[in-house]
């Protein structure tokens, strides 16, 4: 009796979410989720005692350029060493492009398989070749990418739960990401 009720449970938790798929997010919701993740994880560092902190000026998010799914991020932000009493900052822009991932796991979107598409690195302390610091600093953003994410499902909405109760995957879509139920993907396509 437990089981059956526990497979209806199920479908009829399936049919809801069939219902509401899919659930689109946009490039503007993803483009401050990810202003917000990024002020945490500097707060986070900084409480830890890390010695750099990063500000994120702005972040320019294009889903779906010419029909690929794939996100273009845009940067512009600053990356400061703090030592000896001394604030060292660098001024960064990079332009990366990158597949949105999402982990069921997580609840959340990723932009994983970075690819370094335009990168400056500036600072007024230094008039000389910065490559190598262009070079550390992507590699530093990829690795921030990996592990913050640009959107995370909220629990506390309703809609979001559900969807974070069954397969999920995402389709790219000129300016928005849909959450798509897996077996759903395979139809639309």
């Amino acid at each position: 009796m437990k089981q059956l009720l526990a497979t209806c449970l199920l479908a009829l938790t399936v049919s809801a979410c069939a219902s509401f798929s899919p659930y689109s997010i946009s490039e503007g919701t993803l483009e401050n989720h990810l202003a917000r993740a990024i002020n945490d994880f500097d707060r986070q560092q900084l409480q830890a005692g890390s010695p750099l902190s990063v500000t994120l000026n702005d972040a320019d998010i294009t889903l779906g350029p010419d029909g690929r799914d794939v996100a273009v991020i845009d940067i512009d932000g600053q990356i400061a060493v703090n030592a000896l009493m001394t604030k060292i900052p660098v001024d960064v822009f990079l332009k990366v492009e990158g597949a949105p991932v999402y982990d069921a796991s997580e609840k959340a979107i990723f932009i994983r398989r970075l690819q370094l598409l335009d990168s400056r690195v500036e600072s007024s302390l230094f008039n000389q070749d910065l490559k190598p610091l262009t070079d550390t600093v992507m590699r530093a953003v990829a690795q921030l990418l990996e592990t913050v994410p640009v959107y995370r499902l909220d629990e506390s909405d309703a809609r979001q739960r559900l969807f974070g109760m069954v397969p999920m995957d995402i389709r790219v879509a000129p300016g928005r990401i849909e959450l798509v139920m897996d077996e759903q993907k395979g139809r639309a396509q």
